[in-house]
């Protein structure tokens, strides 16, 4: 019963991208022979180096997390480690939303290191570091780029919801006046369940508080995946030849991959073409170019995705093979 519930979850939301891109073409009168022309005709060589750029990306959050694996002294197997990350990867691209597969490797390496609350509190923190990452571009980018975008409170009101819902999060976890009050929200019927899970998690993130190294790295591996995947847009919308300030992808483009996040579409597919068109045709750029450049990145994801999802499969029989007792893990 429970397969066939998320069976039928999945094609509702698969249901939900086809229709927002339906919405899309249609209400937006997009010219779809002349969009395939757009992407047919790109700069193939600026196409190729956006997409080593995509994949750098993927290397450089790998290594994010790993560093956050070393400091609560989970030392699996590296092979194990990619394992795990790149059927994350593959999950993220084909579930809902952009989060489905930061619970698949945290099942996963969790099933390996018999350590699920310090493997699920680095992925979260992994997570939470990348949006405090989008925060601080988006928040920098605005200050450098206000005349740009002056007087358009339908972006500005994005950037707000984004913020504080950052903030919300923060004073959640790491405010013990807010945190206490909220547990005792969660502490009666059902609700308990949730307690005991922010419980857990709290206690694992305060063990980070005495590795503010790590915490600093990690956030600086953030902002430097942050400016390369806003970079490789920018070069793909140069592809295609649009020529607007590099500042407007340095401002749009993270809110767009922090709406994404809404598990309402397939890998945010749907989502992302609409919100392309709705942020960018503030910066002049013409409805089938944002489509253009939205698919066009997307196709990169979906390509890496298949890689990871290769490397997760050809790796299947020795995460089975390896199970390494819990006291074989460095603990």
């Amino acid at each position: 019963m429970r397969v066939l519930k998320k069976i039928i979850v999945l094609l509702v939301r698969l249901g939900v991208s086809v229709i927002l891109l339906l919405l899309l073409f249609k209400f937006q009168n997009i010219d779809v022979p002349g969009l395939l022309e757009n992407i047919r005709h790109t700069d193939k060589l600026l196409l190729s180096l956006a997409f080593l750029m995509a994949s750098a990306n993927y290397i450089i959050g790998f290594y994010r997390w790993k560093m956050l694996l070393d400091a609560v002294k989970i030392h699996p197997p590296l092979k194990k480690i990619i394992g795990s990350y790149a059927g994350g990867i593959f999950f993220n691209a084909f579930l809902p939303s952009t989060i489905g597969g930061d619970v698949v490797r945290s099942l996963d390496l969790s099933a390996h290191t018999k350590k699920p609350k310090e493997v699920i509190a680095t992925v979260f923190l992994d997570r939470l570091s990348g949006y405090i990452g989008t925060v601080i571009v988006v928040l920098f980018s605005l200050l450098c780029g206000w005349k740009y975008i002056h007087g358009n409170p339908e972006v500005l009101w994005p950037i707000a919801v984004v913020t504080a819902i950052l903030v919300v999060i923060l004073l959640v976890l790491f405010n013990s006046f807010l945190f206490s009050k909220i547990n005792r929200l969660l502490g009666s019927g059902r609700a308990g369940r949730v307690q005991e899970a922010l419980k857990s998690l709290h206690q694992e993130l305060y063990y980070f508080k005495n590795h503010k190294a790590v915490l600093l790295k990690n956030l600086v591996f953030s902002l430097l995946i942050q400016a390369v995947s806003i970079l490789n847009i920018y070069i793909i919308s140069l592809s295609l030849g649009v020529n607007v300030s590099v500042l407007y992808f340095f401002i749009f483009f993270p809110i767009i991959g922090a709406i994404t996040l809404l598990p309402i579409a397939i890998g945010g597919l749907g989502l992302r073409e609409s919100m392309f068109v709705f942020f960018f045709s503030r910066a002049g750029i013409a409805d089938n170019l944002s489509v253009a450049m939205s698919l066009l990145g997307f196709s990169f994801i979906v390509i890496c995705a298949a890689i990871g999802g290769l490397v997760y499969v050809f790796t299947l029989r020795y995460r089975r093979l390896q199970r390494h007792p819990a006291s074989r893990v460095s603990g």
